[in-house]
């Protein structure tokens, strides 16, 4: 039977088993929207903008473990998707994004709204094509869903000129794909060389990225840090990879990661890693990062062993297929007085001082939300707002955390969070931002309030770009170039300091919250905190906006300088 490309794309997504679909019509894409139109059993998603609609496809991948798919028009619709990309790329997240395109007989003649996609993305998803031939286009988009969720998963472009999309051709969509895949298993001799050296250490250590979560691997790692009794420290991204109240349980490293933790790592003699990269951000300053430490690192990727940090003993495999393969043959280790040093570290510079404040601090929100919130799905933004969230929110199996954390993209809080909720409709959703991040894709308020979603929606608002400020509050002498969201142009050139006369801030929240259709509460006194959360947890008729007024220039600590080794923490 002969249809058309577009109907084709349509019968390829069901066998895909796509439910939802998160698209943005346009004239390069409109034969693609027909076919979908009345089509059985995927819902179209229509965001406010491209970039919200790719961070909330992001979000529904991380919920749900499914793909999530994309469809947008030529040009402008095309390169708004290309941060989403990066940002869900650096993090491995599978999606599959169409892209409408000009006709093929149009392609490098700057036809009006075309742009060579395929040529912009190819540095940043794991395969972009275009697609030029009708008969390919069941094979390339059946190709692209196997690539974007095999081995470490990541992006797929597809490009679907306008007379593929109206060509008839052949119904038939494969029934399997042909496609050899990767071997991600771990070899049995490297694992045993890592535990041989694992039995040596007298201060043994697991550092755990992104990987373990990614491969759902976290009831057998906190099976085997019992068993093994090793201590675990973790990315950002890691957090969650065994439970935060679990015993064993350091905290993050990094440049602002725990003081227990990063003298963790700076005094263990072997290091076990699996599913991270070793990025600045984790290191320090490059070459003083466990300097005296045989590490072991596994990854899914190859690539990534060595590339930043040389490593002693490498095994290229998926962090569940290690963790497992530890887990048959590991013995316990004598760890107890090591355990005991690691302790009187945590004693010494605790992360979770109590603090007592009449002020509404960042801690004691986040605090309230472990208390209240027993089962949910947090996504942070990025800022500040992050660095909280990832040090003092509590993670276990039935609370997970999503955030932008390779790319660092401000405004995917909101848009990552209706995704989640789209894909999880009985998880409690809960959006942390900051207020600078959350005016980037604020207009996705609209989406949240159209499709009835109860996302709940926590700004922590400080009146300016804080990550920045606290960085030129510390290294620049106070100078706060650029990072004052309460700025009017007849304020002095030169400020130093938020005072009384301060103009007001821009957007009032709250009230944009209304106008968009959603709930809105704001929090400027500590007593108020626990009460707006209650509410915010009862509202289910829509999105609800809490603004916390926290303090100007409160900071994260501790924090590591830039060009430091982690020891070097300012506390």
């Amino acid at each position: 039977m002969q249809i058309t490309g577009s109907s084709l794309f349509v019968k390829a997504l069901q066998k895909e088993q796509v439910d939802v679909l998160f698209a943005y019509p346009g004239g390069q894409a409109i034969h693609l929207f027909d076919a979908l139109y009345g089509a059985r059993d995927i819902q179209v998603i229509l965001p406010r903008h491209e970039q919200g609609l790719i961070h909330a496809a992001d979000g529904y991948a991380r919920a749900t473990g499914k793909v999530g798919v994309c469809l947008v028009t030529s040009g402008p619709g095309a390169t708004n998707l290309v941060t989403g990309i990066a940002t869900a790329g650096y993090d491995s997240v599978p999606l599959v994004c169409f892209t409408g395109q000009v006709p093929t007989s149009l392609l490098g003649d700057k036809a009006f709204q075309e742009v060579d996609i395929v040529s912009m993305t190819k540095r940043i998803c794991k395969w972009s094509v275009c697609v030029k031939r009708r008969e390919e286009l069941a094979a390339v988009i059946q190709k692209a869903f196997h690539i974007a969720k095999a081995g470490k998963p990541g992006v797929v472009v597809v490009d679907l000129p306008k007379d593929i999309q109206q060509a008839l051709g052949s119904d038939r969509y494969p029934a399997y794909a042909e496609i050899q895949k990767a071997n991600t298993t771990a070899s049995p001799r490297q694992v045993e060389t890592a535990l041989e050296k694992l039995y040596t250490a007298k201060k043994p250590l697991f550092l755990l990225g992104g990987g373990v979560n990614i491969a759902r691997a976290n009831l057998e790692m906190e099976r085997l840090t019992e068993k093994i009794r090793v201590p675990v420290v973790t990315t950002i991204m890691g957090k969650g990879a065994i439970p935060t109240d679990h015993p064993l349980y350091i905290g993050n490293i990094g440049i602002h990661g725990s003081f227990a933790a990063n003298t963790a790592i700076s005094n263990c003699d072997v290091l076990f890693s699996i599913g991270t990269r070793f990025n600045d951000r984790i290191t320090g300053k490059a070459g003083t990062f466990a300097k005296h430490t045989a590490i072991i690192h596994a990854d899914i990727a190859p690539s990534a062993i060595s590339r930043n940090v040389m490593v002693d003993i490498a095994i290229a495999a998926d962090a569940k297929d290690v963790i497992c393969a530890l887990l048959d043959r590991a013995k316990p280790l004598h760890t107890e007085k090591w355990r005991k040093q690691i302790a009187s570290w945590e004693q010494c510079h605790p992360l979770d001082a109590q603090l007592e404040s009449a002020q509404v601090i960042p801690q004691n929100i986040i605090r309230a939300i472990n208390r209240l919130f027993d089962e949910a799905i947090i996504v942070a933004d990025v800022g500040q707002n992050q660095l909280w969230t990832t040090q003092f929110l509590a993670i276990n199996k039935h609370k997970r955390l999503f955030t932008s954390g390779g790319f660092g993209t401000m405004g995917y809080g909101l848009p990552a969070a209706i995704g989640a909720k789209l894909g999880c409709p009985d998880k409690t959703v809960i959006a942390i931002c900051g207020d600078g991040g959350m005016q980037m894709n604020i207009q996705e308020l609209a989406t949240a309030v159209v499709y009835e979603l109860p996302v709940i929606i926590c700004i922590m608002n400080n009146g300016y770009l804080g990550n920045v400020r606290q960085w030129q509050e510390i290294f620049f002498g106070r100078r706060y170039a650029s990072t004052c969201l309460r700025w009017r142009k007849s304020c002095p050139p030169a400020c130093q300091a938020p005072h009384g006369s301060c103009p007001g801030y821009t957007p009032d929240f709250i009230k944009l919250a209304e106008s968009y259709g959603a709930a809105g509460i704001r929090v400027d006194r500590a007593e108020d905190i626990q009460p707006a959360l209650c509410a915010a947890k009862a509202w289910q008729k829509g999105p609800i906006v809490i603004e916390f007024i926290i303090p100007c220039e409160e900071n994260v600590y501790p924090i590591v300088a830039p060009g430091k080794p982690l020891g070097a923490m300012i506390l």
